[in-house]
């Protein structure tokens, strides 16, 4: 879906979804919302100063997130350099989404869940089939059976990327801990239905997502859960905005995405 040049206000037939989910926004400044059933894909192009609000409609749910400057594809998030220059090993209210160019390409503006796990990269076939086994839609009657990495991969070439170009993703609503000996241990049941949180786009992006299970879920059946979007207009981030004071790193990625935009 693109919305470079969003209306002023959305359709007045518009799916009005984003009142079950988020009742707090203000409907003048809502411009669509979506129901991701648990194992699908979509991506949308979203104009600098838009919001979009990611929440689980289903406890354990799962959103495998990835992010391209809508301007120049071959800027794009990358997780090394956001979690280096925060000194986080996850994500949650007050952290950027850095690009490869030190923008800040995303800002998290609010955050009912308190940790978003940005190592655990996604789910693949071969992964799939050895926890899931092979399920296909006549003997099932699934809505969606697809890996979080083949989701991704059919969003992203829309806009003529590949393989070569798949980033790690943010993997929303989910919890990865590291011990002592460098192992990833998942937090099962992380969020629970009508956790949410809010992505703040600071510049024009391409958002591609997954709604497939993480790949370290323990549970046995494939059951990923349901994403409930709405994007609105926010504008960007302020002078005085809590992501920029948040470091000294986000003001600075802030402040080089302002200077992309100064004409």
């Amino acid at each position: 879906m693109l919305i470079d040049n969003p209306p002023a206000s959305a359709p007045v037939d518009a799916p009005e979804h984003w009142r079950r989910f988020a009742p707090d926004l203000d409907p003048a400044t809502v411009l669509f919302s979506e129901l991701v059933p648990g194992g699908g894909h979509w991506s949308y192009r979203l104009p600098r100063g838009t919001t979009l609000r990611l929440t689980a409609l289903d406890a354990g749910a799962n959103l495998s997130v990835v992010l391209y400057s809508a301007q120049e594809k071959l800027e794009r998030y990358n997780m090394p350099d956001s979690l280096k220059a925060q000194h986080t090993a996850h994500y949650t209210r007050g952290h950027v989404l850095m690009s490869d160019m030190g923008r800040s390409m995303a800002s998290i503006t609010r955050d009912s869940v308190g940790w978003h796990d940005p190592l655990g990269l996604l789910l693949d076939n071969r992964l799939m089939k050895e926890k899931y086994g092979q399920h296909d839609y006549q003997t099932y009657r699934n809505g969606m059976y697809r890996s979080g990495r083949d989701g991704l991969l059919v969003e992203i070439a829309k806009y003529g990327l590949a393989k070569r170009d798949l980033v790690a993703p943010v993997n929303f609503f989910s919890k990865v801990t590291v011990d002592a000996d460098g192992r990833f241990h998942y937090v099962p049941d992380h969020a629970r239905a009508g956790d949410h949180v809010d992505l703040r786009l600071d510049m024009d992006v391409l958002v591609a997502f997954s709604a497939a299970p993480h790949p370290l879920d323990p549970r046995p059946a494939y059951a990923p859960g349901k994403i409930g979007l709405a994007v609105w207009r926010s504008g960007p981030a302020p002078a005085d905005d809590y992501c920029r004071a948040f470091r000294p790193e986000n003001a600075r990625a802030l402040f080089n995405t302002d200077m992309l935009y100064l004409a």
